[in-house]
């Protein structure tokens, strides 16, 4: 898994920093990132508070820990069926 160089926090930042009226190639030079970059950023946590993004962070690891819990039930609930259907 890819691993970000800012944290959510920083990214707020750099956009509020945007919103004030800096251009963008100066926050990509300062900052050390690609122009196109601020625009994802811009898509993903524009409008937040950096408190949003903590909470936005935090469903987010609460949402990959379900699904991998419904995929463990489900691969368990197949592997009973397999087993039950099979002939003694």
């Amino acid at each position: 898994m890819k691993r970000n160089r800012f944290k959510d926090e920083q990214i707020i930042q750099i956009l509020k920093e945007h919103e004030a009226g800096v251009p963008v190639a100066d926050l990509a030079r300062r900052y050390g990132f690609a122009e196109g970059t601020l625009y994802t950023w811009k898509s993903k946590f524009g409008g937040m508070e950096a408190s949003d993004a903590k909470k936005l962070r935090d469903l987010e690891a609460e949402n990959a820990k379900l699904k991998r819990l419904l995929a463990d039930e489900m691969l368990e609930k197949t592997a009973l069926k397999e087993a039950l259907s099979r002939k003694w």
